[in-house]
C-alpha cells in the first residue's frame, strides 16, 4: 500500500492505494499557507486491521514536517492519533 497526496485549491487529500485502487483517504482543508484542518479519515473494510489509517496519519505528519505546515483536526481519528503519538505533536496546532 502506498499513499498519494492530491491538493486542489484549498482542499486536499491523502489517498491510500492498494493494487491500483483507492482503499482509504484522509481529507483536509487549507486555512493558510502553513496551516490545515484534517477533517475526515476513511478506510475500506477490505484493509481493516492492516494499519491503513495509521499510514495515512504518518503521511500527513511527514508532509506537514517537510512543508512547515501545522495541522488542526476535527476528525476524531486524527485527534486520537495525535493524543496517542506524542512524537507527532510537533505539527499539531490544537
Amino acid at each position: 500500500m502506498n499513499v498519494e497526496l492530491h491538493e486542489e485549491g484549498h482542499r486536499g487529500r491523502f489517498e491510500l492505494m492498494k493494487d491500483g485502487a483507492r482503499v482509504g483517504e484522509m481529507t483536509f482543508s487549507r486555512l493558510s499557507d502553513d496551516e490545515v484542518i484534517a477533517d475526515h479519515t476513511e478506510t475500506d473494510d477490505s484493509i481493516r486491521g492492516m494499519g491503513g489509517g495509521k499510514r495515512l496519519f504518518a503521511a500527513l505528519v511527514d508532509w506537514a514536517r517537510q512543508t512547515g505546515t501545522r495541522v488542526r483536526a476535527t476528525c476524531p481519528f486524527v485527534i486520537g492519533m495525535f493524543e496517542r503519538d506524542p512524537d507527532s505533536r510537533d505539527v499539531y496546532a490544537q
